[in-house]
């Protein structure tokens, strides 16, 4: 019973917190805070947020002392998530011929029934604690400086072509357009922009390519409907916001000014499952550039100061009850913005799919 309340209670504190999520600061804190723990589920990054949204690293009060010889501190807080506890039930369900799909008949005329296993699961609270809330051996980290700006820029503009499932093109544009996504055909970026603000340019039109194209998404299922223009908007340009910040490359004066009057009339339902697709093409952007930029790291010999191996993210879960480490900084250019020199200017916001 106590497990069911707990679970009651954090879950309307949930729905209360989206509910208060979308104004321009509250929302990019929260985009922030995703970019960092990508990797856990859409409501236990939005809980952490509400509870301690300068969180970075989180683990368990025993995981702490055991992986990481560090210890809570006397008198924190704890910072509550759901985990899931795997759950396998038996059914007596009508046995399904594989062929034809429709119920087998026995010799009595009746359907024939079996029992068949299965694979559930329900949530329970577990506590969580962040690092600034523990004392002890420093966390295991990557210290890196780049060594040269341009070539890191062109590999990692290299690597967002890799991953981009249009050609990416420099060409003229108006002055109001960062970009543009030809659906089909290409991505157009315009020429003679910063390098922060090309970048984020290109991821932007990247996530309008994976989540708007409705002739290519409708070849994977016949049921995927039409988003409206602003809904498309917000997707990629917090996309784009949250994988900018995972890579530490500051997007300067970005606005999300719009974002109030677009989630207004809204319902709860259609509210999370946009910060799902958000949060979910984000950790699969994250994941393919990271992965093809350090491969071009590595082919082009470009050399980092680096340390220990980072510590990586993971889901929690209720088996065992302790859940793993987060580690907020990116994996090879944490330190890109810093040594880039170059102020991001305003994204101007395109007209055209951009």
């Amino acid at each position: 019973m106590a497990d069911s309340t707990q679970v009651r209670d954090i879950t309307a504190k949930l729905e209360q917190g989206m509910q208060d999520l979308f104004n321009s600061e509250a929302y990019a804190k929260y985009l922030q805070t995703m970019s960092r723990f990508h990797k856990y589920s859409t409501r236990n990054t939005l809980l952490i947020h509400l509870q301690k949204p300068d969180a970075s690293h989180v683990a368990g009060f025993n995981s702490w002392q055991t992986k990481f010889e560090r210890h809570v501190k006397k008198g924190e807080k704890a910072i509550k998530i759901l985990a899931p506890i795997p759950l396998k039930i038996t059914k007596e369900l009508e046995k399904i011929d594989p062929i034809t799909q429709r119920p087998i008949i026995g010799e009595n005329g009746e359907p024939i029934r079996e029992e068949v296993e299965i694979k559930t699961a329900r949530f329970k609270v577990v506590n969580v604690f962040d690092v600034s809330q523990t004392d002890g051996e420093p966390l295991q980290s990557l210290v890196q400086d780049l060594t040269g700006n341009v070539e890191q820029y062109e590999a990692f503009v290299d690597a967002l072509r890799a991953v981009s499932p249009l050609p990416i093109e420099f060409e003229q544009l108006p002055e109001d357009m960062d970009g543009k996504c030809i659906f089909g055909e290409r991505i157009a970026i315009r020429e003679g922009m910063s390098e922060v603000q090309t970048v984020s340019a290109i991821i932007h039109e990247i996530a309008h390519a994976k989540l708007h194209d409705l002739e290519s998404l409708r070849l994977m299922s016949e049921n995927v409907e039409a988003k409206d223009r602003r809904t498309e908007e917000v997707e990629a340009e917090s996309v784009s916001f949250s994988v900018n910040s995972y890579f530490g490359i500051d997007t300067g004066a970005n606005s999300f000014g719009y974002i109030a009057e677009w989630s207004r009339g809204r319902e709860l339902k259609e509210l999370n499952t946009s910060l799902d697709t958000i949060r979910k093409t984000t950790t699969e952007l994250i994941d393919d550039i990271d992965s093809k930029f350090q491969e071009l790291v590595k082919e082009r010999n470009i050399t980092f100061a680096v340390g220990d191996v980072q510590v990586g993210l993971a889901e929690p879960t209720a088996k065992p009850p302790e859940p793993s480490v987060s580690h907020a900084n990116s994996e090879i250019l944490a330190a890109y913005a810093r040594n880039a020199q170059v102020s991001c200017d305003t994204l101007k916001k395109a007209q055209t799919t951009g």
